[in-house]
């Protein structure tokens, strides 16, 4: 590994005293500094990335010194999985067979979103052919190897640690496609809520197995639910099938005392914050502003309930320092009353610059990462 480009911030706590110190809304001694990643072309444009053969994300973590922050994932989803395979190459694209078992036009060399084209899920009886061979609870491949967790994690270690409590809607919108979601809620609503509840069920039997053994201080979720125009799903059925199912899973996690719980949703969630929130999801990441709000916004409208962590303009990164600075400067009093940590609201794109980044990550610093006395 080479030398970091710039040395971790001072500090008087430990990264995770500070997490859940800041997740609290109480005091810090500053900021905890993180970023959520970048896109792949990222790692083949920037000089100080290729110059350091910096190629994923972990990596990029130390080579900027980020605080350390890491999470427990268990097997909550298809077991075993599909062959990922190159089903044909079509010029700049290849249809390629996913984990899922979905057919997807992807991009050659690029971060873009797949374009479906056909799922393994699109009536009942499917629906009960996959469940059967790729969705049982009692799927041997599903049990937790404790012992190595507790070897890997302990307890007085000094990270914050989260435990994946996976995805109830979201998954299932990968699966079906957003289309696919949209007329199997109207045609198939019993199939969905099953999807929902073997979902529910998966995230279940991992967290019974993990959550006695090793003191997790938040846990992690994954919807991508939402688009700029609003909710993917319908929000009666949101409201009815989906938020039941996070009150199950909230109930494992406090008695754990686990409190805090952030779901990964982009575009805008306001619809269904509501029903995240009577579910027991208190918090947002990475906060998506062009598809939603300037973070503060939700963090005034539900002091005290919300968190937010991400919430940096990425337009205003693309845009220049002046942009940057602005909005930089917008977020201080947020950072300042607690709840929030500010880093881009996606995985860093293409446009921003090099020199627009490290400038980002060194005002960053003068503003939110100078040890209070």
């Amino acid at each position: 590994m080479p030398n970091p480009i710039r040395p971790k911030w001072e500090s008087s706590m430990t990264d995770r005293e500070r997490f859940n110190r800041q997740l609290h809304y109480q005091p810090v001694d500053r900021c905890f500094n993180m970023e959520f990643g970048y896109w792949e072309e990222k790692y083949h444009s920037w000089n100080m990335f290729l110059e350091n053969k910096i190629m994923g994300d972990q990596a990029a973590d130390e080579f900027f010194s980020f605080d350390s922050f890491r999470q427990v994932s268990g097997n909550i989803w298809i077991s075993p999985i599909f062959e990922e395979k190159v089903v044909e190459e079509r010029g700049n694209t290849v249809i390629m067979q996913n984990r899922d078992g979905l057919l997807a036009e992807v991009a050659k060399n690029s971060s873009s979103i797949p374009r479906y084209i056909k799922s393994p899920v699109e009536t009942p009886e499917d629906w009960e052919k996959i469940k059967n061979e790729r969705f049982r609870v009692d799927d041997p491949a599903r049990i937790v190897d404790i012992e190595a967790l507790k070897a890997q994690y302990p307890n007085d270690r000094d990270y914050p640690l989260g435990v994946d409590c996976g995805s109830m809607i979201g998954k299932i919108r990968d699966l079906l496609t957003v289309e696919g979601l949209a007329f199997a809620c109207v045609d198939y609503p019993e199939m969905v809520e099953d999807m929902v509840e073997t979902a529910c069920q998966l995230v279940e039997h991992f967290l019974d197995q993990v959550l006695p053994h090793i003191q997790f201080d938040f846990a992690s979720g994954w919807e991508d639910i939402c688009c700029n125009n609003g909710p993917l799903v319908n929000l009666d059925f949101f409201k009815e099938v989906v938020t039941p199912r996070y009150k199950r899973i909230r109930k494992k996690l406090d008695a754990a005392g686990i409190d805090i719980w952030y779901t990964d949703c982009d575009g805008d969630v306001r619809p269904i914050l509501p029903y995240l929130l009577e579910g027991g999801i208190n918090c947002l990441f990475p906060f998506e502003v062009n598809g939603c709000s300037h973070p503060g916004e939700l963090l005034t409208q539900y002091e005290g309930q919300l968190r937010i962590m991400g919430g940096v303009d990425k337009m205003k990164m693309i845009a220049g320092k002046q942009e940057i600075k602005a909005y930089l400067e917008s977020l201080v009093p947020f950072v300042e009353k607690g709840g929030y940590i500010p880093f881009c609201d996606h995985r860093c794109p293409p446009d921003v610059t090099e020199e627009n980044y490290l400038y980002y990550l060194d005002l960053k610093k003068e503003l939110f990462g100078q040890v209070k006395q």
